[in-house]
C-alpha cells in the first residue's frame, strides 16, 4: 500500500536553488571589481576558484632543479616565479659557494657550505614542482 500525498521523509526542502559560480564574461574590469572576476585566461585553480598564474610550476621547478644541480647555481627558478627576494638570496649563496670552493679547498667547512648550497637548491625545486607554489603576485602556478 503507498501513501501518494504523504512528503518524503529523507528528501531536505531548501528555498533557493544552490550555489552556481558566475558565468564567465569578457568584459573589462571596473576600477571596484577583483583583480580575477570575469577574467582567468590561463584558468581558475578547482579547489579555491583563484585565478592561476601565467608561469608554470614545471618549468620553474627545473629552472631550479638542473642549474643547481649542474652548476650548483640557484635562484633562477625563482627568478621565472617572480620571487625576486628569494632568488637574490639564492644567487649570493651561489657566489659565497662558489668562492668557499674554490678558495677554501684545505678545509672543510667550504664544502659543506657548497653542498648545503646545493641541497637547498635542488630541494627548492622539488618543493615547487610538488607543492602549491605561488607566483610573485600570490597567484598559483600552473601545471
Amino acid at each position: 500500500m503507498s501513501y501518494p500525498n504523504l512528503p518524503d521523509p529523507y528528501q531536505q526542502p531548501y528555498s533557493s536553488p544552490p550555489y552556481t559560480p558566475a558565468p564567465y564574461s569578457p568584459a573589462p574590469l571596473s576600477p571596484g571589481q577583483p583583480y580575477y572576476a570575469g577574467v582567468a585566461p590561463y584558468g581558475l585553480d578547482p579547489m579555491t576558484g583563484l585565478p592561476l598564474s601565467d608561469k608554470s610550476k614545471v618549468v620553474a621547478g627545473l629552472l631550479q632543479i638542473l642549474p643547481g644541480v649542474v652548476l650548483g647555481l640557484g635562484g633562477i627558478g625563482r627568478f621565472y616565479a617572480g620571487h625576486t627576494t628569494l632568488g637574490v638570496v639564492q644567487i649570493v649563496a651561489t657566489i659565497c659557494g662558489w668562492v668557499s670552493f674554490w678558495c677554501g679547498f684545505l678545509l672543510l667547512f667550504p664544502f659543506l657550505f657548497y653542498a648545503a648550497a646545493w641541497i637547498w637548491f635542488v630541494i627548492d625545486g622539488i618543493v615547487i614542482m610538488a607543492g602549491r607554489s605561488t607566483d610573485g603576485q600570490g597567484r598559483l602556478l600552473r601545471t
